[in-house]
């Protein structure tokens, strides 16, 4: 009886073990993942594990700070995105739509290397520009 009990947990263990593999493990196969090719930028490929996510946020976090004309907006440093006034989201707004739209991904990473949030009512449209 004694060993029966043992064979029902080691059954229970291996069980457990497969759900949280299921659950937590990492899709091999015929996912719909996709690899970065090795010549594609950051800025297009898709990775469902992270990896390119990674690298993006390391290359945005360094660097140096590129400016767009838009010197006036360093008074907005440390700013929440969500509080921003109308009027203010609209310098922002008057410097993104006189850039070329290849010039958006750039500006939008020297924002973040100065620590200036984009204000929340630009953010769709500054998505839009990015993905073209």
């Amino acid at each position: 009886m004694e060993a029966m009990s043992y064979v029902l947990y080691l059954a229970l263990l291996v069980l457990l073990v497969v759900v949280l593999q299921r659950m937590f493990g990492r899709k091999d196969g015929a996912g719909n993942e996709t690899e970065p090719d090795a010549g594609s930028s950051c800025g297009t490929c898709v990775s469902g594990r992270g990896k390119c996510l990674q690298e993006c946020a390391l290359q945005n976090a360094v660097g140096e700070i590129e400016y767009f004309d838009d010197e006036e907006l360093d008074k907005f440093r440390g700013r929440r995105s969500d509080g921003y006034t109308d009027e203010e989201a609209a310098q922002f707004a008057e410097v993104m739509y006189t850039m070329k739209q290849e010039e958006v991904k750039d500006w939008l990473k020297s924002l973040n290397l100065r620590c200036i949030n984009l204000p929340d009512q630009l953010k769709d449209e500054a998505i839009m520009l990015v993905e073209g």
